[in-house]
């Protein structure tokens, strides 16, 4: 990218974003939080597979985000392109089951389609996105041979860049991309570093801090995975393809543990393991998925009310777990391959789950294409039964 590129990059109207004046956002005041029941299947509300395969019909998803405000989600899949898909009525309750079973035809198209030069890492929304105010609606991603990049996700344009550079003054990629809670900041990863870019700062200013200490303890690997505690408690969480995950204080990236025991870089272990970070000595339970045969990115969540965590694999299903017990509740099957994404709404009973992987196929002559099901290389969107009179959970 060269520097005529670059700044013509920086130089996109509306650079800034500004902190919505409340700690919470607006779905989470006075909202009771409903009872997801997980003991009934949830219906496939809606589902998408051809538009991920033109031009390429071994096309795959990667991963799949609900923004804050609950409005929309995005994908990201192997084409290095993001859909934006918005949810119709905010999910009311004329819409629920409309689309029970998988159609030859997408129950709708993406409201915006972004294309990045190179393979996408990691992306993620700003936490106060609100669809009501334009000027928070962005989404940052990295990619490889890229700076992170900042989009708006009303008008699809490139809103600014956070550019690292290496040893000789060239591009250096992030594998991973989060925002801190107060939406000021944009934590990244890269090899055995985490760099911190002031989000009204774009361009090469950015603070970086080696998760390798001097006496070379400390966290190696890149940096693959990135997440702060939801409470506010001023720490984060990074995994590593090292097999560790390290807990810091975000303020000074001060380390407080590491975390052993890990069979896989962290984002694609076939285990999800708990910890008591009060003592961070052994772990309290394990949660088991199938991926132990890949190397994609294989995401987990957690419902909003906090009591249970779903997580796709390679045998399609999503299971859900008992966080307080650590026991296996129920399971779906979501499609035909790989679930690399699940992910709940932030406050209705409902998920979104993305699938797919690369094919490796030799046609027998030229004319031969690959022919994939509609439940292959798919989003969905599911609607979860739940209790009327919730209240708190038990």
């Amino acid at each position: 990218m060269g520097d005529e590129e670059r700044q013509e990059e920086n130089q996109q109207p509306n650079s800034q974003v500004e902190p919505t004046e409340t700690s919470e956002s607006p779905n989470q005041q006075e909202y009771e939080w409903p009872k997801i029941r997980f003991d009934v299947p949830p219906h496939r509300t809606y589902h998408f597979h051809k538009q991920f395969r033109t031009g390429n019909p071994n096309n795959f998803l990667k991963g799949v985000k609900w923004s804050p405000d609950g409005s929309c989600f995005l994908t990201s899949s192997e084409d290095n392109t993001l859909r934006l898909f918005s949810l119709p009525d905010n999910g009311s309750s004329d819409q629920v089951n409309a689309y029970p079973s998988v159609s030859e035809e997408d129950s709708y198209a993406a409201e915006l389609v972004v294309s990045e030069g190179e393979s996408v890492y990691d992306f993620c929304w700003y936490p106060y996105m609100s669809a009501s105010d334009p000027v928070t609606c962005v989404f940052a991603t990295s990619t490889r041979d890229h700076p992170i990049h900042l989009w708006d996700a009303t008008s699809g344009l490139l809103r600014c860049t956070y550019r690292a550079y290496d040893a000789v003054d060239e591009i250096t990629a992030a594998f991973s991309v989060s925002f801190n809670p107060a939406g000021t900041k944009v934590f990244a990863g890269y090899n055995k570093s985490v760099r911190v870019f002031d989000i009204h700062r774009p361009g090469r200013d950015f603070a970086q801090y080696s998760t390798i200490q001097g006496n070379k303890d400390g966290q190696t690997g890149i940096i693959s995975a990135i997440a702060f505690c939801p409470t506010h408690t001023g720490m984060l969480a990074t995994g590593s393809y090292s097999q560790t995950t390290a807990i810091y204080r975000e303020d000074n990236m001060e380390l407080l543990y590491v975390l052993h025991g890990h069979e896989g870089g962290i984002t694609h272990d076939p285990y999800i393991m708990c910890w008591d970070i009060r003592k961070a000595v052994e772990v309290v339970y394990k949660l088991y998925r199938s991926a132990e045969y890949t190397n994609q990115r294989i995401a987990f969540d957690i419902e909003c009310s906090g009591r249970h965590l779903g997580t796709g694999g390679q045998d399609g299903l999503v299971h859900i777990y008992d966080l307080q017990t650590g026991q296996w509740v129920s399971g779906f099957q979501a499609a035909a391959d790989t679930v690399n994404g699940f992910c709940f709404h932030p406050f209705l009973p409902m998920a979104t789950s993305s699938s797919g992987h690369r094919r490796f196929q030799i046609p027998e002559d030229d004319n031969e294409k690959l022919h994939l099901r509609g439940d292959e290389n798919c989003a969905s969107v599911w609607s979860f039964a739940y209790d009327i009179n919730s209240g708190e959970q038990s």
